[in-house]
C-alpha cells in the first residue's frame, strides 16, 4: 500500500472503513426507504474505492485532493443511481462513474486542447487493458488491442499519447552543478538559414572570428541539426560542456553581426 499510497489532505486513508457486503445491502434498503444517514454512511464506507481510482493517476500534475474530491463526486452519483436488484456490486457499477468524473475533469482542465474523438480511444484502450490484465494477468499486445478496438496499430501510441501532460521547451531536464540544460536543448535545429541571405553572410563572417569549437558545435547544432547529446557523443565531452560552448559561442556570434 505504501508505494501506491495516495495522500489526502485531512483524511487518514488507513482509517477509512471497508463496508462487508451485507453492510452495505442493509444500508441500502434504508436508503431507498428515504434514510439519509444511510447514504452519507454508504460513501463513507466505499471511500476505497475513490482511493483506489485514483492511484493510476498519481503521477499526473494535478492535485490529488481535487481528484479526490472530484472522485467522491462519482462515487455519489453511482450511490444514488445504483440497481440493487441486479445482484451486481456497487464497486463494478462505481469504478468506471469516479473513472468518467477524474477523466472529464482532467480533459476540461488540460492545456493544450486534443480532439474528443482522439481521447475517448485512449479511454477505450485504457478500459481494454484494465480488463485484459483482470482476466490474464498481463497487458495485451498492441495487436490484440487493435484487433479488439478495429483500428490500426500505430493510432494506439498516438491516441494513448493524447493524455499526456505538456511539457515546456524550457524545462530544465539536467544540472551538474552549474549550467543547466533545458528540454530545449535536446531538440535539433533544422531552420532554413537560406531564407535570409543578409543574416546568412553575415553569419558566415562571424563564425571566421570565434574559437574552431565554438563554430563547430554552431554549425552541428543550427546548420546541420544534431541535438546537444549528439555533439558531445561526437566530440567525447559531456553535454553540459556542449551547452556552456554554444551559449558563448551564441554571445559572441550575436555581438559580431551587431
Amino acid at each position: 500500500m505504501a508505494r501506491y499510497k495516495v495522500d489526502i489532505t485531512g483524511i487518514n486513508t488507513n482509517d477509512l472503513i471497508v463496508l462487508k457486503k451485507s453492510e452495505s445491502e442493509e444500508l441500502f434498503r434504508r436508503y431507498h426507504n428515504g434514510d439519509p444517514k444511510a447514504k452519507e454512511e454508504l460513501i463513507n464506507g466505499n471511500l476505497r474505492l475513490v482511493l483506489s481510482t485514483l492511484q493510476r493517476f498519481n503521477n499526473t500534475k494535478f492535485n490529488m485532493d481535487d481528484l479526490f474530491q472530484v472522485g467522491v463526486i462519482g462515487l455519489i452519483k453511482a450511490i444514488e443511481n445504483f440497481d440493487t436488484s441486479l445482484g451486481l456490486r456497487l464497486s463494478t457499477y462505481a469504478v468506471p462513474l469516479i473513472l468518467g468524473e477524474l477523466k472529464r475533469y482532467i480533459r476540461d482542465n488540460t492545456e493544450i486542447r486534443v480532439s474528443r474523438s482522439i481521447k475517448d480511444l485512449a479511454y477505450k484502450i485504457i478500459r481494454f487493458q484494465d480488463e485484459y490484465m483482470s482476466l490474464y494477468g498481463l497487458l495485451p499486445s498492441n495487436e490484440q488491442i487493435a484487433k479488439e478496438l478495429n483500428i490500426e496499430e500505430y493510432e494506439i501510441g498516438y491516441a494513448l499519447d493524447s493524455l499526456k501532460d505538456p511539457m515546456s521547451i524550457f524545462e530544465p531536464i539536467y544540472n551538474d552543478g552549474g549550467d543547466t540544460i533545458y528540454l530545449s536543448d535536446q531538440i535539433a535545429d533544422t531552420k532554413d538559414l537560406a531564407s535570409d541571405k543578409d543574416l546568412l553572410i553575415s553569419l558566415r563572417k562571424a563564425l571566421q572570428k570565434i574559437k574552431t569549437r565554438e563554430k563547430e558545435i554552431l554549425i552541428s547544432r543550427y546548420i546541420v541539426g544534431k541535438t546537444q547529446m549528439e555533439i558531445a557523443d561526437h566530440l567525447g565531452i559531456s553535454q553540459a560542456q556542449v551547452s556552456r560552448i554554444e551559449k558563448t559561442a551564441i554571445e559572441n556570434v550575436r555581438k559580431l553581426i551587431k
